[in-house]
């Protein structure tokens, strides 16, 4: 195995780490915010607000890893990205800054104040949707090489069915995540009414997930034929991801077993953002750059591996330990400690 496909495949399991630690807490914030406006916070807010005060700090590591890794192992990359991403990156920059101001104000100030958590979750949802935009520039088609600068198209991009598959995909993608996960939170804590209400949020969702899903697989056949051609390959990885898809929302449905629909969901996601990454192989940016182009020197290549890979080891035990000392610590999940 090249130390290309070490790399990428590193970086790719971090933006998997992200991915979800992510969905669970962009959507925490949106489920936060909905049943405050809604008036029904009194079942949401104080689970959710469980789950938030210890992590929300944890969850952007794994971005800053994986934005790190990628311009480490991939130098040529910044001259491609760099530009190109100029707006959604520095719109989903201002966002989490929006959200990280509004969490402290929300959690240290007036809790329950409509207006915080409204910014904090719209925020949350529109991060994900910003951030997304990357997969679909990166399928090619909107970006032109002229005068040997990358130049992006935003009319065509904005105006791509493809693109708008995918953002709807990453919006979607958030709030059932989220859903499963607080189901099972809730569960843990002994909250019936909470558990049953993200339940429906959970099945709501799932139909949408799927439905994007597919979107996206079909707005390839026309935008990237060959992308789509490598995806029908490895249809078998799709279909491991579909049945757990399946597993997960008959669980839900049956109201039972919510931990091993959480890790059904893992699986489901991991099957279908492994199998979609290797049909993406070797492209980063399609037709322009391939993960051999630009490719750092061996000596950094391999050290950026090993302190990955150490980063990764600490990051996973960190997590296991943040989990059960506080989210599933029986008297904090069930309001008994102090936040």
């Amino acid at each position: 195995m090249s130390l290309e496909i070490i790399g990428i495949s590193v970086l790719w399991t971090f933006l998997f780490g992200y991915v979800l630690l992510g969905a669970i807490d962009f959507g925490a914030g949106f489920f936060n915010a909905y049943g405050i406006i809604t008036g029904k916070q009194h079942i949401l807010s104080k689970i959710i607000q469980r789950y938030l005060s210890p992590v929300w700090e944890v969850t952007n590591v794994f971005f800053v890893f994986f934005f790190v890794g990628i311009v480490g192992f991939f130098p040529k990359s910044a001259f491609y990205f760099g530009t190109i991403l100029l707006v959604p990156g520095s719109f989903a920059l201002i966002l989490m800054t929006i959200r990280g101001s509004y969490y402290a104000f929300e959690t240290y100030g007036a809790r329950g104040h409509k207006g915080y958590a409204f910014m904090y979750g719209i925020a949350g949802l529109l991060v994900p949707a910003a951030l997304s935009v990357v997969l679909a520039i990166s399928e090619g088609g909107f970006v032109s090489i002229i005068d040997g600068k990358p130049v992006m198209d935003y009319w065509a991009l904005f105006t791509s069915p493809l693109s708008w598959s995918i953002v709807v995909l990453a919006l979607a993608a958030v709030l059932y995540i989220s859903a499963v996960f607080l189901t099972w939170y809730a569960d843990k804590a002994g909250d019936t009414a909470a558990t049953d209400l993200m339940r429906k949020y959970a099945l709501a969702w799932s139909l949408p997930l799927i439905i994007a899903a597919g979107g996206i697989i079909y707005e390839l056949s026309f935008h990237n034929p060959e992308h789509f051609e490598r995806i029908l390959d490895l249809w078998w990885m799709f279909a491991i991801s579909a049945v757990l898809w399946i597993a997960t929302v008959w669980l839900l449905w049956n109201q039972n077993k919510y931990g091993t629909a959480v890790w059904l969901l893992i699986g489901q996601f991991a099957f279908a953002f492994y199998a979609y990454g290797i049909s993406h192989y070797p492209y980063l940016l399609y037709p322009h750059l391939t993960i051999y182009e630009g490719f750092t020197n061996e000596a950094m290549a391999i050290s950026l591996i090993v302190v990955f890979i150490l980063g990764l080891l600490l990051l996973v035990p960190s997590i296991y330990l943040l989990l059960k000392l506080f989210l599933f610590d029986r008297d904090y999940v069930a309001g008994n400690k102090k936040e």
